[in-house]
């Protein structure tokens, strides 16, 4: 499936890239710049970057239950960044409508 259509990148490119990085270092944070930065590409309108963080978190999630990591360290982990995406979402979401507020 294409995620980014400014440079023409699929989900099976993305995946391939994390758990490249996630070979080098699992438990390094890994956000949608250190991904296109490891295609040699740039977020261009940056709309897919959202769907990037899903990404990377079900390709993490997955990485770690096939290379058998517990269960504590996967599941506090995963839930930081979840909580991190979702404070940052909302955010965005907020200064979408204050922005966009007519006079």
């Amino acid at each position: 499936m294409l995620v980014c259509s400014c440079n023409y990148i699929t989900d099976h490119e993305i995946r391939e890239v994390i758990n490249e990085l996630l070979d080098q270092d699992c438990w390094q944070l890994i956000v949608p710049a250190k991904v296109y930065h490891a295609m040699e590409k740039r977020g261009r309108c940056c709309g897919c970057f959202p769907n990037v963080v899903d990404i990377i978190i079900q390709t993490t999630e997955e990485y770690h239950a096939r290379h058998h990591s517990t269960d504590d360290e996967i599941f506090d982990f995963m839930s930081r960044l979840r909580e991190f995406h979702e404070e940052n979402r909302r955010a965005d979401i907020e200064r979408r409508q204050k922005s966009h507020r007519a006079a």
